[in-house]
């Protein structure tokens, strides 16, 4: 059974932009954003992941939140 994989965007009003990833098991999130991240500059402000981006892709799921500024 394979998992849903989900990126969501947020554009915050002042220029930020906050990248989330569901559904990716491990450090695998990073690779799905790499080109989102060149496009917005790779400006990271704070990248912070989550207890699932500490999973092995046999788990569940992964996770991580990254914030930019534009």
């Amino acid at each position: 059974m394979s998992t849903v994989q989900e990126i969501d965007l947020v554009l915050r009003p002042n220029g930020s932009v906050e990248i989330k990833v569901r559904g990716v098991a491990g450090p695998a999130c990073l690779d799905l954003t790499k080109q989102l991240e060149a496009g917005l500059g790779n400006r990271i402000v704070a990248r912070e992941h989550t207890d699932e981006f500490h999973q092995t892709a046999g788990d569940e799921v992964a996770a991580w939140t990254e914030t930019k500024r534009g």
